[in-house]
């Protein structure tokens, strides 16, 4: 039996599917920005990587919790 991911993480297949990068790549993004904010880090990925809300946001969020 699988577990059903919660969370952040269950939006990564979907982040994969639609931008075409590993969340792996995704995060070495996130931690080489120079921004350390949630909502900065949010809007720098819709702005510049054209991720949607939700997507930048679980990604962050996930990130940040590590």
């Amino acid at each position: 039996m699988t577990e059903t991911v919660k969370g952040p993480a269950s939006y990564f297949p979907s982040i994969e599917r639609k931008y075409g990068r590993p969340i792996a790549e995704w995060k070495d993004l996130i931690r080489s920005s120079p921004l350390t904010k949630h909502m900065e880090l949010v809007s720098w990925l819709k702005s510049e990587h054209g991720l949607g809300h939700g997507h930048a946001n679980a990604l962050v969020a996930h990130t940040l919790a590590e």
